[in-house]
C-alpha cells in the first residue's frame, strides 16, 4: 500500500506569499487547503515586519495542516536587482520558518512548475489555475498566488511518485560474456 504524503507548495512574494496543501497517495491527489498570506497591510518600508509575518504566517500553516515535506519555488533574477533582493528576503523568510519547523524542503523553478502541471514552461498564470483545477478536481479556480503554490505541491507529489517508481521498478541487467579470442580477432589489423 503506498502511503499518504501530505506536501506544502509555497509561492514566495513580498507581497503575497501563496500556500496548498495537498495530500498525495501514489498517483492519486487529493486538495487539502490553500490561500496567502498577505503583507501588504503594513508600511512597504518596513520590510522587518513583513518578513515576520511571512515568517509567522508560514508557520502557521505548518502548525494547521501538518504536512510532511514542502516545496518551494526557485526565484529568477528580475531585471530590477532591489525587486529581485526584497524577493530573496521573502523567500528567505518562507524557507527559515520551514526549516525552523524541521520540515524537508525541495525547490523547484516556475518552469519546471508550468512544465509539470500544463505541459510546458511558458504557461501562463489563467493556464496554471486551470489544469490545477482540474488535476484537483476544484468547484472553481484557485487565485493566482495559490494555484503556483498548489502547482509546486503537485510538480512535488509527481516528482515523488516518478522517485519512487524508479525504486520500485526491477533492476534487471543483462550480462553478456565475450571470448577473449573474440576480442583478440576484432582488434587484429585485416590483411
Amino acid at each position: 500500500m503506498t502511503e499518504l504524503v501530505r506536501i506544502l507548495g509555497i509561492d514566495p512574494g513580498l507581497q503575497c506569499v501563496g500556500f496548498g496543501v495537498i495530500d498525495s497517495t501514489g498517483s492519486q491527489l487529493r486538495y487539502v487547503a490553500s490561500g496567502t498570506i498577505t503583507t501588504t497591510h503594513l508600511p512597504r518600508d518596513d520590510l522587518p515586519a513583513r518578513l515576520n509575518v511571512i515568517f509567522n504566517g508560514i508557520a502557521q500553516v505548518v502548525e494547521r495542516y501538518a504536512p510532511h515535506e514542502s516545496a518551494v519555488e526557485i526565484v529568477f533574477v528580475n531585471m530590477n536587482p532591489q525587486a529581485s533582493l526584497l524577493l530573496g528576503q521573502a523567500r528567505g523568510a518562507c524557507l527559515t520558518s520551514l526549516v525552523q519547523k524541521d520540515l524537508p524542503v525541495t525547490e523547484y523553478t516556475a518552469l519546471q512548475m508550468k512544465k509539470a502541471i500544463a505541459g510546458h514552461g511558458k504557461a501562463a498564470k489563467a493556464q496554471v489555475q486551470e489544469m490545477v483545477k482540474r488535476l484537483l478536481k476544484l468547484p472553481a479556480l484557485p487565485g493566482p498566488d495559490a494555484a503556483d503554490a498548489l502547482g509546486l505541491a503537485i510538480t512535488h507529489a509527481h516528482a515523488r511518485h516518478s522517485s519512487r517508481m524508479m525504486d520500485i521498478a526491477p533492476k534487471t541487467t543483462k550480462q553478456v560474456r565475450v571470448e577473449p579470442s573474440l576480442l583478440e580477432r576484432a582488434a587484429r589489423p585485416r590483411s
